[in-house]
Order: structure tokens, then C-alpha cells, then sequence
């Protein structure tokens, strides 16, 4: 049985009539990432210690002065994940370490700008819906973004002590087959280039003067 007849009635699964209802024409199945739950957090890292590698010079003069910090990308790195189901079997407490990665802007000791990268790694202790077992496994995702508005050069490392503030988003996702009702296809309209029209007020004029009406000029001596 294919995926179009996955239905009791040969109906619209939109309409009890079996009519189109607003322009609601077929059935598509689409492949799509479904997210089963989700959350927020916010937090604040205080007397964070920021680890440079990769620094812009190679050399730079010692000590450096902290700039500003912030993530580099949405999507962060998801390690050390324990998920423990609860009695409801339905919830579950996630467990884990989510890995921030920052670009740091510094000057050092001759003034010189300079930028380097760090990780900033963040633990996560949750309670989360979870979809029953399945064959088909769920994935735990977390969209991050990340700032460091101050911080303190750091002898001993030779990094920053910095104070962060960070947003993570935690989701439970599966990439799934979804049967859902469409209009139809998109239909994508012609693209409007842009122009600053320079020339405009130009090309308006007209290719030769207008005729003056009124007869001709007379001078006076």
C-alpha cells in the first residue's frame, strides 16, 4: 500500500465531503525534522576561563587586553548525553555538555588587534518529552548564542577570565516522513533586479528641446 492510500476513505483527510477545501488539491508525503519537545535556558558563566587557540597574529606581545567574545555559530556540539526515561515513560531527564565555540577579539601589549578562537562549554540538566521507542532513533540538538561582554587577561593560561552569557536552545528532533495536505506546487514570481538608478532623472529628459510657443525673444538696448 503506497503512501497515498494510507487513508480509511478515499476522501480528502481536510474535508468531510471529499471536496477541496480552500484550494487544497492532494495529499504530499515530505520528508522534515520533526522536534518532539524543546527549551530554553539562560544562563550566566562567571570567572569563566576562555583557552585560546588558532591566534591571529601568531606572535602576539604579552599581556593581551580582552576585546569581546561571541559565538561563532548557532548550532553547538552536543557531548556527554544521558538520557534517564521517567516513570511516566513519556519524560525523560536529559544529561549533557553543550560546546560553544567563540571568536575573541583582543589587542596586545604594541597595540596590535588580534582574534583568536575558544570553546565555551556549557552543562545542560533538563526534563524533556521524548517519543515512545522506535526503530528510528530521536537526536538531541541545541541551538546556542553566546557573549562575553568583559573580561581579564589571565597569566597563567595566557587566555581570558571572562563573565558569559549564553542562550541555549535544547530540542528533541527525529527526521521523519510527514503525510500532509498542500495547495500545490509554490509558485515563484519573477526576480526584480535592483537598480539605484543613477541615470533616472538623466533618460526622463527628452532626446530634443520642446518648441517655445509665443513668438520670438526680443533684446533691449
Amino acid at each position: 500500500m503506497s503512501f497515498y492510500s494510507n487513508f480509511q476513505s478515499d476522501k480528502c483527510p481536510c474535508s468531510i465531503t471529499g471536496n477541496p477545501i480552500n484550494g487544497l488539491t492532494e495529499k504530499v508525503c515530505i520528508q522534515a525534522e520533526k522536534i518532539f519537545d524543546a527549551c530554553i535556558k539562560q544562563t550566566q558563566l562567571d570567572n569563566y576561563t576562555l583557552t585560546l587557540t588558532d591566534l591571529s597574529p601568531e606572535a602576539p606581545t604579552y599581556p593581551l587586553t580582552f576585546v569581546s567574545a561571541r559565538s561563532t555559530a548557532s548550532e553547538a556540539t552536543v557531548t556527554n548525553l544521558n538520557i534517564e526515561r521517567q516513570a511516566d515513560k513519556h519524560c525523560a531527564r536529559v544529561q549533557a555538555t553543550v560546546s560553544v565555540p567563540v571568536e575573541v577579539l583582543y589587542t596586545d601589549a604594541n597595540g596590535v588587534d588580534g582574534s583568536a578562537t575558544a570553546t565555551v562549554s556549557i552543562p545542560i540538566d533538563v526534563l524533556l518529552s521524548v517519543p515512545a521507542p522506535s526503530i528510528m532513533p530521536f537526536t538531541v540538538k541545541a541551538v546556542v548564542s553566546a557573549v562575553a561582554p568583559e573580561g581579564v587577561y589571565d597569566p597563567a593560561t595566557q587566555g581570558f577570565i571572562v563573565s558569559v552569557c549564553a542562550t541555549v536552545i535544547i530540542k528533541i528532533a527525529m527526521s521523519v516522513e510527514l503525510l500532509v495536505p498542500t495547495y500545490g506546487y509554490c509558485v515563484i514570481p519573477p526576480a526584480q533586479e535592483y537598480s539605484q538608478e543613477v541615470c533616472a532623472g538623466f533618460f526622463e529628459l527628452p532626446l530634443y528641446p520642446q518648441s517655445r510657443s509665443g513668438g520670438s525673444c526680443k533684446c533691449n538696448n
